[in-house]
C-alpha cells in the first residue's frame, strides 16, 4: 500500500520539489477518497505522495529544515532515510524499543544530551530535557522559566509573526490558527524596539522574553544583532529569561549549529526539534542547569519524550553534520542560492528583496513600483512553479514571501535547476 505523505498547516511549512510527474491522479484520487481520516482544518496542500516515486536525481527539496536525513510530514522530504540515521534505528530497535526515561534511563538519551549541552551557546552548565515535537520543547520551556522566577507573564515576539509559541493550550497558537481556542494570555512586544517590553507589562511579572533568531513563519527576518544584545541586557537587568526559539533555525540550517552562536549572546534557555533527528520525532530545552533543576521531580518529560530510537537518530545527524562538514555546506548552499535569487530580482523589480542567514532564504514580493505586498504575484509564482513540477510555498505577514529551505546536501546542478525554474516563473508574470 502506498506511503501516503500528509504535510501539516502547508502555510507554516514551506518546500520545493523538483521532478517530473509530482502527483498522480492515481494518488490523488486515493487520497482524495480518504480525507474524511483526518480533520479538515489539517490543511493538506499537496494531497499525497507515494514512497520513492520521485527519482533522487530530480528532486529539489527545500523546507526540509536541514539536510538529507530527514523525512517528515512538515518537512515532507520524499526520500528514504539515509543509511546512516537508518542504520542507527536498526541497531537500537535490536536494543530497547520504548521505556519511559523518567521510569529507566537509557544511555541514548544521555549521550545525546551531553552532546547538545557542548553544542548549544553559553560559558556556563547546562542541562537538556528531550520531548517529541517542537511545540513541547516551547511549552516545556515557558515551563521551566515560570518555575525559575515564579513569576507567570510571557512575551513571545510579535503577535501577527510569531511562530507557535505554540500548539497546545498555555501559550496558544499564533493568528490565524488560534481561532477558537480560547482567550490569549500571551504579550507581544513590538518587533525591533526593545524599550516597549517595559511599558506591555511590569518586568517583576514576566518570566521569560522568547523569540526565533530567524523569524520563520513571520517572513524569515533575521533579528538584528544590535536587539539581541539589548533583550539580553534587558532580560539581565530584571530577572527575564530569553529564550530562543531555534526549532526552525537550529541544526545547521543558518550555518553555525545554532543560529544564537552568531547573535553575540547566549540565552537561558534553547529549544529546538525538527531536522535535529533526521525526520525521528524529537525535540528539546537546552538551558542553564540552575533553571532546568527548576522544576519539581515529576514535572517535565512524557510517555515518549525522548525516545531511543529519536534519540539514536539524532546522535547519527549529529555524527554526519561532523563528518561531512554539513555547516561548511549551509554557508555554501545560502551564498549560491542568494547570489542566484538576487540576479533574478534584477530583471523583475517586483522582487522586493532578498534575504537570510545561512541557508535559511526568503524572497519578498511587492506589486511593481510599490512597497506593497503582494501575495497575489506569489500565489500564480507557486502555481506555475507547480505546474512546472516545483513545490514551493509562501510566508511572512502578508502571505508575499517565498520560503526556500533546500537540503544542505543537494547538488549545484539542483540548486541551479531550481533557480532556473523560478526565473521562468516570475518572467512570465511581467
Amino acid at each position: 500500500m502506498s506511503r501516503v505523505f500528509r504535510v501539516a498547516e502547508a502555510l507554516e511549512y514551506g518546500m520545493v520539489g523538483i521532478n517530473t510527474g509530482l502527483i498522480s491522479n492515481e494518488v490523488r484520487h486515493s487520497v482524495a477518497s480518504r480525507l474524511l481520516a483526518w480533520p479538515r482544518r489539517f490543511q493538506v496542500r499537496y494531497r499525497g505522495l507515494p514512497r520513492n516515486q520521485i527519482p533522487v536525481h530530480q528532486r529539489l527539496i527545500a523546507r526540509p529544515r536541514t539536510d538529507r536525513l530527514r523525512r517528515r510530514h512538515r518537512s515532507a522530504e520524499h526520500r528514504p532515510p539515509a543509511p546512516e540515521s537508518g542504520a542507527a534505528v536498526q541497531e537500537q530497535l535490536t536494543k530497547v524499543s520504548h521505556t519511559c526515561f523518567q521510569v529507566l534511563a537509557y544511555e541514548p538519551y544521555v549521550e545525546l544530551c551531553e552532546k547538545i549541552n557542548k553544542l548549544v551557546p553559553g560559558d556556563f552548565d547546562k542541562k537538556t530535557l528531550l520531548v517529541t515535537t517542537g511545540s513541547e520543547a516551547v511549552e516545556n520551556a515557558v515551563k521551566i522559566a515560570r518555575a525559575a522566577t515564579g513569576r507567570a507573564g510571557l512575551s513571545p515576539s510579535p503577535a501577527a509573526t510569531t511562530p507557535h509559541h505554540d500548539d497546545s493550550g498555555l501559550t496558544g497558537k499564533v493568528v490565524p490558527y488560534f481561532r477558537r481556542h480560547g482567550p490569549d494570555a500571551r504579550r507581544h512586544l513590538p518587533r525591533p524596539v526593545p524599550e516597549r517590553a517595559a511599558r506591555c507589562q511590569q518586568p517583576r511579572d514576566i518570566a521569560a522574553i522568547i523569540l526565533e533568531p530567524v523569524q520563520g513563519e513571520g517572513g524569515f527576518l533575521p533579528a538584528p544583532k544590535e536587539l539581541m544584545k539589548r533583550l539580553r541586557a534587558l532580560c539581565d537587568q530584571h530577572g527575564i529569561l530569553l529564550i530562543a526559539d531555534e526549532v526552525q533555525t537550529g541544526a545547521g540550517r543558518t550555518g553555525t549549529f545554532f543560529a544564537m552562536e552568531q547573535m553575540g549572546v547566549a540565552p537561558d534557555l534553547t529549544t529546538f526539534a525538527k531536522s535535529i533527528a533526521g525526520g525521528f520525532p524529537l525535540a528539546g530545552v537546552c538551558g542553564k542547569a540552575e533553571y532546568m533543576d527548576a522544576i519539581a521531580p515529576g514535572g517535565l518529560g512524557g510517555t515518549y519524550a525522548g525516545s531511543p530510537i529519536a534519540c539514536a537518530a539524532a546522535l547519527a545527524v549529529i555524527e554526519v553534520f561532523e563528518e561531512e562538514k554539513l555547516l561548511d555546506r549551509s554557508k555554501a548552499v545560502g551564498e549560491r542560492l542568494t547570489t542566484g535569487l538576487r540576479e533574478i530580482q534584477k530583471k523583475h523589480p517586483i522582487i522586493g528583496d532578498v534575504r537570510g542567514l545561512g541557508s535559511m532564504i526568503a524572497v519578498e514580493v511587492f506589486q511593481k513600483g510599490t512597497h506593497t505586498p503582494d501575495a497575489a504575484a506569489v500565489g500564480q509564482v507557486v502555481a506555475k512553479a507547480r505546474e512546472k513540477g516545483l513545490i514551493l510555498l509562501s510566508c511572512g505577514t502578508y502571505g508575499n514571501v517565498l520560503r526556500i529551505l533546500v537540503p544542505l546536501t543537494a547538488e549545484d546542478a539542483l540548486l541551479d535547476k531550481g533557480l532556473a525554474i523560478i526565473e521562468e516563473c516570475f518572467a512570465e508574470l511581467a
